[in-house]
């Protein structure tokens, strides 16, 4: 197996994140360094923290002062520095080990770049245990406090490959043996369809309105449709994540 492409993410810098689940997580992840954990008395004495951990004890004021307007920080803010690169040959060595049968998905987004979407779909990929996330690193937000909220602790369970090429990466997933669906809402066959008889798969959405781009349904082996009602034109990239994934791990 080869290793892939490493990712585009710039090293250095540190992100801010925000709400229990979220803080959270991260602290319970080996491969994340935090730097520095501010906190309520109250919610900072409920927690089990590392010694050498700095931590400031402050009021909710001084909380809300750190994060974005309005955002609910529930008494923790961590800083923290970014995850380390993850290589695609490596998510792929560890999806070799799974029975076709019963295979965990990969889930490639083609520029889907709001970080609520992608958090809502990182959460989304924890709870139907998918093998990982693959997107371009040029066209998808970074890690943020937004993100990690939205994601819920899933950033730091799920893992997020970032690639140079997109094309190159759906090329290399297929070799591993995926079978890889593009979703656009104008495909003649549904998703069952096409996930029926498939063994490992690969799940790739486009963003919301744009939908995939030609170079990524060149790259994919089967273009298949989530059967909506009439009523409503398309779903949000998210829920649509949602659905695919429930449908890829319950055939």
């Amino acid at each position: 197996m080869k290793r892939g492409h490493r990712t585009g993410k710039p090293k250095g810098g540190y992100t801010r994140l925000y709400g229990r689940h979220a803080v959270i997580a991260a602290l319970e992840n080996p491969n994340r360094d935090v730097r520095k954990l501010w906190g309520i008395r109250e919610t900072l004495n409920m927690l089990d923290l590392p010694a050498d951990l700095p931590i400031v004890y402050a009021d909710g004021a001084d909380l809300g002062r750190m994060v974005p307007s309005d955002a609910p920080h529930q008494g923790l803010v961590a800083e923290v520095d970014p995850l380390p690169d993850i290589w695609l040959g490596d998510v792929l060595e560890e999806g070799a080990e799974d029975d076709p049968a019963h295979a965990r998905p990969i889930l490639v987004l083609d520029q889907v770049t709001d970080p609520h979407n992608v958090g809502a779909i990182l959460r989304s990929a924890a709870a139907f245990d998918a093998l990982a996330i693959v997107t371009q690193d040029r066209h998808a937000p970074p890690e943020s406090g937004v993100l990690a909220r939205a994601a819920s602790g899933a950033l730091e369970t799920v893992p997020w490959v970032r690639v140079v090429n997109l094309a190159r990466a759906l090329d290399e997933i297929a070799e591993a043996g995926y079978w890889r669906i593009g979703l656009d809402g104008e495909a003649g066959e549904t998703l069952g369809q096409a996930l029926h008889g498939a063994g490992k798969v690969a799940l790739v959405l486009g963003a919301e309105g744009d939908g995939l781009r030609q170079n990524s349904i060149a790259h994919c082996d089967i273009i298949a449709k989530l059967p909506i009602s009439s009523r409503m034109e398309s779903l949000n990239v998210s829920n649509a994540a949602a659905i695919a994934l429930y449908a890829a791990t319950n055939r």
